[in-house]
């Protein structure tokens, strides 16, 4: 449905990246999904889904070492590989034997921790995957407020796979009458995703975040990145920290 038509309905909007979210952050009273499906959203995902307590995020290495300094467990990734010192990258398989159950860890990554950082004083962050996709889609709609969806893409640029998600998330949100204001970014996505949603990993074969990680022999995590639904929890940011939202 075209943003005029929508009366009173949220607005829906896709920022295809972080260099871009200044534009379109006009108003603090919304929900931001952040957005990096390889693989830093997906990790963030996977480590609650195998029960961490909570998990706070840094854009820099150097506030990534000194949480390391003061006892945490830290997590440092750059260009899809683990910074030298640090206990882990950002692949979700990471937390598959759930060793980090019931701890407060760190992460900092290349993209996506960026993005979370810039869309802090926003009054709801969120983060999303396809292993959280319906969960997300779900919690969205409850919170009933205007949504961005932001694409931590790659160094500022423009990627396949955050636009896919942020697509599909767009088409179910926009079923619901209060989330009918789509923005052309969001009606460019939605159309991306209806071309991809077949064979998602196929369409996505020649991408360049793909075949950076399929040479770096990181193929278990790109297809579990684009598994859709394997678990029901959100991580939401309360104060400084994500936490499920399923916290009190």
């Amino acid at each position: 449905m075209a943003e005029e038509s929508s009366g009173n309905s949220n607005k829906v909007e896709v920022i295809f990246s972080p260099a871009l979210f200044p534009v379109y952050f006009e108003n603090t009273n919304c929900t931001v999904v952040v957005i990096d499906i390889f693989r830093a959203t997906s990790a963030i995902c996977a480590a609650f889904e195998r029960g961490i307590k909570s998990l706070i995020t840094v854009a820099t290495l150097e506030e990534a070492h000194q949480y390391k300094q003061q006892g945490y467990i830290v997590g440092a990734e750059r260009n899809s590989e683990i910074v030298e010192g640090f206990d882990f990258g950002n692949s979700p398989l990471t937390f598959k034997d759930g060793k980090y159950k019931d701890k407060t860890i760190v992460l900092t990554t290349t993209n996506g921790t960026k993005a979370i950082e810039m869309a802090k004083s926003a009054s709801r962050v969120v983060v999303g995957a396809f292993t959280n996709f319906t969960a997300l889609c779900d919690f969205v709609e409850k919170e009933d407020k205007d949504v961005l969806l932001l694409c931590a893409g790659w160094k500022d640029r423009f990627n396949l796979e955050d636009t896919l998600f942020a697509g599909a998330v767009a088409e179910r949100i926009s079923q619901n009458l209060r989330f009918t204001r789509l923005s052309d970014s969001s009606l460019a996505a939605i159309n991306v995703y209806n071309t991809a949603k077949d064979n998602i990993y196929r369409f996505l074969s020649e991408s360049s975040h793909r075949k950076r990680l399929s040479r770096l022999n990181m193929e278990e995590d790109i297809i579990y990145c684009l598994t859709f639904d394997k678990t029901n929890i959100v991580p939401v940011l309360k104060g400084n920290e994500f936490v499920t939202n399923n916290s009190k």
